[in-house]
């Protein structure tokens, strides 16, 4: 379920969760910008990969979107990030050796797909989850506009 709760009572449940924040995610949170729904209401999402989508070499966010909404999916509330992290606990273990991707989604990590809170590219841009080393993560990120994203990258949609 999404909604029905304040940034500061989403915060407190990541925590008792022991959910760590990165500096973006935490960026997110204090904008006056973000928004969380005060009604409870649920959401039906997909989760696929780039290269799913249609896109073998890669893609913009752009290009993910206009595929994504012929097949009846569109950007998630940012609101979802928080909320799917503490609903997925059981996120598998990223493999070590795989972590350091320069300028790329990290491996093993999902991102939800929202509608960016600001057009300035210093400003994160949404919300990833992933566990590494034994720990859950929601953290933020930044992406230019013209950033292409790797065929093998997760992402979850809205249906819409």
């Amino acid at each position: 379920m999404i909604g029905g709760r304040s940034k500061a009572e989403l915060r407190e449940q990541l925590g008792r969760a022991s959910v760590a924040l990165n500096k973006y995610a935490e960026e997110l949170f204090a904008s006056e910008l973000f928004f969380v729904s005060e009604a409870r209401y649920s959401l039906d999402i997909v989760e696929t990969s780039v290269e799913r989508l249609g896109f073998p070499r890669g893609a913009t966010m752009g290009e993910l979107l206009a595929r994504a909404g012929s097949l009846s999916l569109g950007v998630c509330p940012l609101e979802l990030g928080p909320c799917l992290r503490l609903e997925y606990l059981d996120q598998p273990e990223v493999d070590p050796g795989q972590t350091a991707r320069s300028a790329r989604a990290p491996a093993g990590a999902i991102t939800v797909v929202s509608a960016p809170l600001s057009a300035d590219d210093e400003f994160p841009k949404g919300f990833y989850l992933r566990r590494a080393d034994g720990v859950l993560w929601l953290r933020g990120y930044r992406s230019p506009q013209n950033h292409v994203w790797s065929p093998d990258d997760r992402l979850v949609f809205a249906r819409i």
